[in-house]
């Protein structure tokens, strides 16, 4: 498991809706167009492979910034949303 932080910045008003209301999905929005996402490799697959049928790479920008346990600790967090948190433990 991995805290993402993503970042969109879509030029077209209805793709970007579809952008958020895709990561609405995956994550906490913690900021007008950053979300934070705490995904396993298969769900981080998936996102990524659901948001580039919808945004236009030569128009548009999406960045993935992971955040690793050891610096997740790390975070510098003021007002709100709180930090986004990994589960503890994954039950199958």
């Amino acid at each position: 498991m991995m805290l993402y932080v993503v970042i969109y910045d879509i030029s077209d008003d209805k793709r970007r809706r579809r952008v958020f209301n895709l990561l609405e999905g995956y994550g906490q929005r913690v900021q007008f167009s950053a979300f934070e996402c705490a995904l396993n490799d298969r769900k981080f697959e998936e996102l990524r492979s659901r948001l580039i049928k919808v945004v236009k790479v030569n128009e548009d920008s999406v960045r993935f910034y992971p955040i690793s346990k050891h610096t997740l600790g790390q975070v510098i967090v003021w007002g709100e949303p709180p930090l986004t948190q990994m589960p503890s433990s994954v039950v199958v």
